[in-house]
């Protein structure tokens, strides 16, 4: 109940930032006021002018700083989402913004790129990435007076798998981790609904995120072929590394041609393999973290993505930023938080999904069916397993090729 809590406090300061931004609405008639109402309004005004200029004050305070973990911000994936969010809060709030990227990918080439944030007087730094835990080990510390926003980055990421999870990491670090078992489910469920009996999953690193992602289709899809009875069999696979190569899209070729019709490519740039092989024989791709359709099919061909397995990145770095602004960081300062799906009603509520404007819906698997599927999860009339402890995944309805680290 706290998680879905604070998830809904989450969605309601990004509204209200939103609000705060200003209105379009024009002001009602009204009659001449009086000399009483004249001093009120006066009053308000003022205060309201007050109001604006402190928040104004606060926004130009901020220096927001953004350091990239193995990508770079064209990644078309975590680095570039995040990215363009921080941009765009800094434009519409007045705020300095840059972002600065490591020379390799090392704890201490991030933390050096941390540390000359800092110098250069950035006093809130957005990190996403599991890979940067030990880079806010010792660097949190070190700056107290610097806000840390840390996205998938969780407690066991921070002290190792003896860590007793109490949702609370520094008192100056706030980060987000996501349900991503969800969304993979929901893309594993539609791509069987849609008719999809050759899927394949494609992970960048074995790592929890990607692992969760995975297990979650391999569910999705196991239930949707219980409910429909198809013959459905599921390659699944880790290329070892989050961008594509030669090796990997030649792995993808030999999926391709021997009959699999789609793949969920799991690991920021990796989707460039799956989409070379796809393009090649008419075949699909799911796309991960954000909605991918743009970015793939203007790579490859139109209509080659089926839907993305999106989390909430740039929903919760606006809110988090907003905040800030705001002043109310203490609500967030020193937790974990687990984000996933708050409401059945409002699905731009929840920070994770698919893209409702972009997916390929068809007769079989239509919008209204999916907005069924998140009510269903919602109250609990289907639960997903974020267990990821066993080696491998399972299924009872669908054949699972398991190929490990194909690299």
């Amino acid at each position: 109940m706290k998680k879905k809590l604070l998830a809904v406090l989450m969605a309601a300061t990004m509204v209200s930032s939103l609000v705060a931004c200003g209105s379009n609405a024009a002001p009602a008639e009204t009659a001449p006021a009086t000399e009483t109402e004249q001093t009120n309004d006066a009053t308000e005004t003022t205060e309201a002018t007050a109001a604006e200029s402190t928040e104004a004050a606060a926004a130009s305070d901020m220096k927001v700083a953004m350091v990239t973990d193995y990508g770079d911000i064209t990644d078309q994936s975590f680095n570039q989402s995040t990215y363009e969010a921080c941009k765009a809060f800094g434009e519409a709030n007045g705020c300095d913004f840059t972002y600065y990227k490591p020379e390799g990918d090392s704890t201490a080439e991030r933390v050096a790129m941390i540390d000359k944030a800092v110098s250069d007087g950035y006093n809130v730094i957005v990190m996403p990435g599991f890979a940067f835990a030990e880079a806010i080990v010792e660097t949190a510390e070190m700056y107290p007076d610097v806000k840390f926003v840390a996205l998938d980055v969780s407690e066991f990421d921070l002290e190792g798998e003896s860590s007793d999870f109490n949702g609370e990491t520094f008192p100056n670090v706030f980060s987000a981790v996501y349900q991503e078992e969800l969304p993979g489910y929901m893309a594993g469920y539609a791509a069987v609904k849609m008719g999809y009996t050759k899927l394949g999953f494609l992970g960048g690193m074995a790592v929890p995120a990607v692992i969760r992602y995975g297990y979650g289709f391999v569910q999705g899809a196991d239930a949707a072929a219980k409910e429909t009875g198809a013959d459905v069999s599921l390659n699944y696979a880790y290329g070892n590394q989050f961008y594509g190569d030669a090796d990997i899209t030649a792995a993808m070729d030999t999926w391709y041609k021997g009959g699999t019709e789609v793949v969920f490519a799991c690991g920021g740039g990796i989707f460039t393999s799956a989409g070379e092989a796809a393009a090649k024989v008419g075949g699909k791709v799911i796309g991960v973290d954000v909605d991918q359709a743009p970015t793939i099919d203007g790579m490859f061909e139109k209509g080659m993505t089926v839907t993305s397995a999106m989390k909430g990145l740039q929903a919760t770095v606006n809110t988090l930023l907003s905040a800030i602004r705001d002043g109310q960081w203490d609500k967030f300062a020193g937790k974990i938080e687990n984000l996933g799906l708050v409401s059945a009603d409002d699905t731009s509520l929840n920070y994770v999904g698919l893209p409702e404007d972009s997916t390929i819906w068809n007769d079989t698997f239509t919008k209204d069916d999916y907005l069924k599927l998140v009510a269903d999860m919602v109250n609990g009339t289907i639960t997903v397993s974020n267990d990821t402890s066993a080696e491998k995944p399972s299924a009872e309805n669908i054949k699972v090729n398991f190929q490990g680290n194909i690299k």
